[in-house]
């Protein structure tokens, strides 16, 4: 009876199992040499994209397994070199005593395994020398990844929003994956701003999205929201401290600016609570109204009563009077309804607004340049500053200073970036006056239209960008006077006729104040007193 033998092949790289390379060629080389030693082959064993610096592999396990099941005193186990079994001496000693213990001998049609002292210590050696050459090409993939890196160019897993893309002169680059990069664009931008107010809502937005990936329970993990929020990357920059890499300027396309990313930095450090509740979507006004009495935020259910579900706002704090007083949220939702009706301008008065609006803009773009000259003195005087840090660094070996002087000049560095962003933002060409304020002045012409589109994002919205402060209900008395946003209160201030008319009569002195000639300067000394004394009216 023929000997019999199994054969055992390993690829360290994915790549090389898509391409067919590798594995078939391993087997291809030890069945000749099987056929040359005349040994039966009665399985085949493969381990696909593991590295040969790990010991516990399904493929290797998988064989031990089976050369334990054998009847045969021992079963030849056929590998195509050295390196196949392992790339490191630690993890080939101890695989190649499992194979021994499981009743396997090692052959291999490049080197022979033998147990005199010359035979050991030259397999040791291969595999030393093996292990040195997978030691060194992780060093130089390393070393390939970090200098491109420096270069700006980002080499880890891309992130959410970018895939990878050949691109002429830049070889492989991040380049943005819309609509992905647009959604999150626009969640970074509300967490910055505010209207997303928490890393739930955060979330809760991204699930909205069907194209957003997510895990295997349909989720997207909370630690990946603060992972997106962190990502320095989304604002063109590539951080890696532990490549020595500080906010390099990257060379793919941003979706935000360094400016907002570090406000989403400031929102995160401030310690943020994240809301769990899904009532949200059923109550956009619940935690915004508060109770008149005891000016706590109201809270909102759904009771199940005789009839179905009811939904409720209603106060919970203890001793207020109207602790536990529902109010049904048909009821008030169509007062906030009401009250957003009333803030809608007249069409002359938003004609108006956007005339004085345009003005603004306009000579604002006028001292853009100034500013640019002020953020260019500001970013010397900056880099000034971390020339000094530099130079007590390297004069220091106290390791609580050294870790303080690092952070200091870290933050410089930051804010070097913003004004370098401000300064470039003065010199470039403005977009037009539409582009700019066109979602701005849709929300203005009519809030309400916004709200009853049923976004939650856009009902969040519409309460910050219209109301300074939270609203105040009270039971079956309806809203108080609400403080709302600057652009509003310009429209009442408008709409409302306080002002009085001057006739269309000359002024004149009374009579009476001028009953004998007097000098010029007695004359003005008079129409001052007149003036004072309110005469000056009478016509």
């Amino acid at each position: 009876m023929n000997q019999t033998a199994v054969i055992y092949c390993r690829v360290s790289s994915l790549k090389q199992v898509r391409e067919g390379h590798g594995l078939g060629s391993q087997e291809t080389r030890c069945r000749e040499y099987a056929k040359i030693k005349k040994y039966e082959i009665v399985k085949t064993f493969h381990d696909e994209g593991v590295s040969g610096g790990l010991i516990d592999r399904l493929g290797m396990q998988s064989m031990l397994s089976f050369l334990k099941t054998q009847k045969q005193e021992s079963s030849v186990v056929i590998i195509d070199d050295i390196s196949r079994l392992a790339r490191g001496l630690e993890a080939h000693l101890e695989l190649r005593s499992a194979i021994a213990h499981a009743g396997g001998k090692l052959e291999s049609p490049s080197v022979e395994f033998g147990e005199d002292s010359d035979s050991i210590l030259v397999e040791n050696l291969l595999a030393s020398v093996s292990q040195h050459q997978r030691q060194k090409n992780a060093e130089q993939v390393k070393n390939r990844m970090r200098a491109r890196a420096m270069n700006g160019y980002w080499v880890l897993t891309p992130f959410i929003g970018y895939h990878y893309q050949a691109v002429e002169g830049h070889g492989k680059m991040l380049v943005r994956n819309e609509p992905l990069a647009f959604i999150v664009k626009e969640t970074l931008e509300s967490f910055a701003c505010g209207r997303l107010g928490s890393k739930g809502e955060v979330q809760r937005f991204l699930e909205s999205h069907p194209i957003v990936p997510r895990n295997r329970n349909g989720e997207f993990h909370l630690q990946n929201v603060e992972n997106l929020l962190r990502r320095v990357g989304y604002a063109g920059y590539i951080h890696m401290p532990k490549w020595d890499i500080h906010y390099k300027k990257a060379q793919h396309e941003p979706l935000i600016s360094f400016e907002t990313w570090q406000k989403i930095q400031d929102r995160l450090d401030s310690n943020l609570k994240t809301r769990r509740s899904g009532l949200g979507k059923i109550f956009p006004l619940r935690g915004f109204v508060l109770c008149d009495h005891c000016g706590r935020p109201m809270t909102a259910s759904i009771p199940k009563g005789r009839g179905g579900h009811y939904p409720y706002y209603f106060c919970t704090t203890k001793g207020c009077p109207l602790r536990c007083k529902s109010i049904p949220k048909k009821r008030l939702e169509e007062d906030f309804e009401h009250l957003l009706r009333h803030l809608k301008p007249t069409k002359q008065l938003f004609v108006l607004f956007k005339a004085v609006l345009r003005k603004i803009w306009e000579t604002d773009g006028l001292s853009e340049k100034e500013a640019a000259q002020v953020h260019k003195k500001q970013l010397q005087e900056l880099e000034k500053k971390e020339s000094q840090m530099l130079d007590r660094l390297l004069g220091t070996d106290n390791s609580s200073l050294v870790r303080a002087y690092e952070k200091k000049i870290e933050e410089l560095d930051a804010q070097k970036i913003i004004l370098r962003e401000k300064i470039e933002q003065g010199t470039r060409p403005r977009e037009s006056f539409h582009e700019t304020f066109r979602t701005a002045l849709i929300f203005l012409e009519n809030p309400q239209k916004l709200w009853v589109s049923g976004d939650l994002i856009a009902q969040r919205t519409v309460l910050k960008l219209a109301f300074e402060d939270k609203l105040k209900y009270r039971k079956n008395e309806g809203f108080r006077t609400p403080l709302t946003s600057c652009p509003f209160r310009f429209f009442r201030l408008l709409s409302t006729d306080n002002s009085i008319m001057v006739p269309l009569k000359r002024f004149e002195l009374p009579t009476l104040a001028l009953r004998k000639p007097c000098s010029t300067t007695e004359l003005q000394r008079r129409i001052k007193r007149n003036v004072r004394e309110g005469k000056h009216l009478m016509a």
